[in-house]
């Protein structure tokens, strides 16, 4: 599954938020399998989105065909977009699939990781922190993915900021410790985006 990463800043929210619901014409797109997204908690101008394509062929399909006749809604609305595509890895807890209607914040954390070290932090995805993130309360479910040159997306999906709140206070500081996860990364990048129903396909 390709999961695909798009960041903006919106100089015209009210625009902006008209042109996403022309997005629901990906519904009869081949190979389309749900999108959503939302606003940065942090930065209130910052626009997530994440959509999720069954393989990369379907996707270009799409980018050569639709694509541009739906954006054309949102342009002039933001500035400073930013696209990245992943390859889904590893599901975080079990049997991912692109739902948000359940959701009400994601945790979106870009990593790019030393070239020598990308084995051991994948193991250590595995093995320490998708059993951690998923014995969390009110963590739902959530995605690993993979670009080339030693760059990751994890997204995990939360019923409440609340419980996210928690599970970062009580356990990341150990677990990054025990992970040894500076050494594993060159830059990481984070986010938690509140999101937005009527943005979800």
């Amino acid at each position: 599954m390709l999961v695909k990463w798009i960041r903006c800043t919106v100089v015209d929210r009210r625009g902006f938020e008209r042109g996403q619901r022309k997005w629901a014409g990906l519904l009869g797109e081949p190979g389309f399998r749900g999108q959503g997204g939302g606003w940065s908690r942090g930065r209130p101008h910052v626009a997530h989105l994440f959509a999720f394509w069954e393989s990369r062929s379907f996707y270009d399909s799409f980018m050569a065909r639709s694509h541009d006749r739906l954006a054309a809604a949102q342009a002039g609305t933001y500035k400073d977009l930013q696209v990245r595509l992943f390859e889904h890895q590893i599901d975080v807890k079990v049997g991912f699939r692109p739902h948000f209607a359940d959701a009400d914040v994601v945790r979106v954390a870009h990593c790019r990781v030393h070239e020598e070290r990308v084995e051991h932090f994948t193991l250590m995805q595995e093995k320490v922190w998708n059993p951690a993130m998923a014995g969390s309360p009110g963590m739902l479910r959530g995605s690993f993915g993979q670009a080339p040159g030693g760059e990751f997306l994890v997204l995990s999906m939360w019923d409440s900021q609340a419980e996210h709140g928690k599970y970062r206070t009580d356990r990341v500081e150990r677990l990054a410790s025990r992970t040894q996860i500076e050494a594993d990364m060159t830059a990481i990048a984070g986010d938690v985006v509140t999101i937005e129903p009527s943005w979800t396909v």
